[in-house]
This record gives C-alpha cells, structure tokens and sequence, in this order.
C-alpha cells in the first residue's frame, strides 16, 4: 500500500477511461493516461491518432463525452481553461500577451504582472516596473531572445514567435507545461536550443509536448507515450518504446 500510495502522489496528470465523441465518430472510449510530475514526456502518434483531441481536452476546450481527467490527484474535468490555468496547467496556445506592436520585454512583463494578479499595467508605466523587467530580461535570455527584446513582435521571425510563446507561459510558473509541436518552425539548431532549455527545467515543471521529430523526442523525453486508434498503445522510456512491436509497426513503420 505505501508503494502505491507514492505511485499515486508521484503522477500529476491522469485520464480514467476518458471518451471522447464527435456524433457518431469515437476519438476516444477508454483512455487511460498517466504522467509522472517532473518529467519531461513526449505524446507521439500517427495522423488522426487523436493527438490534437487530447489536447483539447487536457486544457479544457473540449469536454469529454466521459470519463475523468486528474490534475495532482484533483477531478478537473468540468474545470474551464482559465481555472486549470490558475491551478498550475499551462499550455503555449493559452498565452494571450503575444500582441504584435509589443516587444517581447513588454509582453513578459505583462505575464508577469497576469501571474501576480496585478491589473494590466499602462504601456507608459512598464518601463517602471524594474522587478518585474529584471525577471523578464532573464527568461527572454534563458532562451536566446535579449538581443531582440526591444523589437516589435511583429518582425520577429516565426521560430523567434514561437520561442517567445514558450517564455511567457514559463512566466506563469507552470506546475505542468503543455507544448503543443513546441519545434514547428524553428531551425534544427533552434529545436535544440528549445529542447536543452526544456529539459533543464523539467523537475521544477513538469513538461507534456505533442511533437512529430522523433529525433528531439527520443532525445529529450524521459517517458514517451503512443496514441494510436484512439488509445495509448505503449507507454515508457525511449528505448521501451522503440524495442515494442506494436509501435513499431503502428507508427514507427518497421
């Protein structure tokens, strides 16, 4: 009993038999998902393997048909986005501070002043608020983007937007980051820059990315999940993953 009872406290994320339809259409009938706190995990998967639904479902756009989804053991389920916001589950896609016409300095200060629950301060009064700049300058450094804190989100490049996503949900001080194909855009050095930042910060938040390079996913997650046919297939580290038959033939193509 006190083994199970550390497995149970050890996972911060979990489905039970959690189904999902669309009308007629069944994404999921019993999904079964677990997700152990402070790891890095990937969720991989053929098109349509639901990974998207998923998704949708972990951050509260989407409610499910049945079935229970756990939050550090608490029933979330009926949760909306901004509640399972407030209570530590962020997702990149839920950062609404990315305004073009802001630079990035001032779109962090902002998610930093949203994380305090300070009112939205004026644009004049930012260049005020040096705590929360010293802060800001940091994260924006931590993943490459001081030289281009002052620029106009609007000029940054694609892979430099999507990075600039990921600093403001870590401005939030997630319990759990969900990064939905966090590499999308971004050059191979750039993914690798993201991923070793991840990764160094995974064990204060625990980190879920949905990703189709399975060089930065075998490289980086310390659990890999596998949907396919509206189910998780196989459930482990890297190597267990590759060495399963069922993925590799679902999936992996070998």
């Amino acid at each position: 009993m006190v083994g199970s009872s550390r497995m149970n406290h050890d996972i911060v994320l979990q489905t039970r038999d959690l189904k999902m339809s669309f009308g007629g259409l069944k994404i999921f009938e019993h999904l079964n998902f677990s997700m152990r706190r402070g790891e890095c995990h990937a969720v991989i998967g053929p098109n349509g393997a639901g990974k998207s639904t998923f998704v949708n479902l972990v951050t509260g756009l989407l409610k499910p048909t049945g079935g229970q989804l756990l939050l550090d053991g608490r029933d979330v389920t009926a949760a909306t986005p901004q509640q399972r916001v407030r209570r530590g589950l962020v997702c990149t896609f839920q950062i609404n501070t990315l305004f073009p016409t802001l630079n990035p300095l001032e779109s962090v200060v902002l998610a930093l002043c949203q994380r305090e629950g300070q009112a939205r301060p004026s644009w004049r009064s930012v260049s005020r608020m040096t705590k929360q700049i010293d802060e800001a300058s940091a994260l924006l450094d931590r993943f490459g983007l001081l030289d281009v804190a002052l620029a106009p989100t609007h000029t940054l490049s694609y892979g430099e937007q999507r990075l600039l996503e990921v600093v403001l949900a870590f401005a939030m001080r997630p319990r759990v980051l969900l990064l939905d194909e966090p590499a999308a855009g971004l050059s191979t050095a750039q993914g690798v820059a993201l991923f070793d930042q991840l990764t160094s910060l995974a064990g204060e938040t625990t980190i879920l990315f949905i990703e189709h390079d399975m060089h930065l996913v075998f490289r980086y997650a310390d659990r890999v999940s596998v949907f396919a046919g509206g189910d998780v297939i196989a459930q482990g580290t890297p190597d267990e993953v590759r060495a399963n038959e069922r993925v590799r033939k679902a999936y992996l193509g070998s």
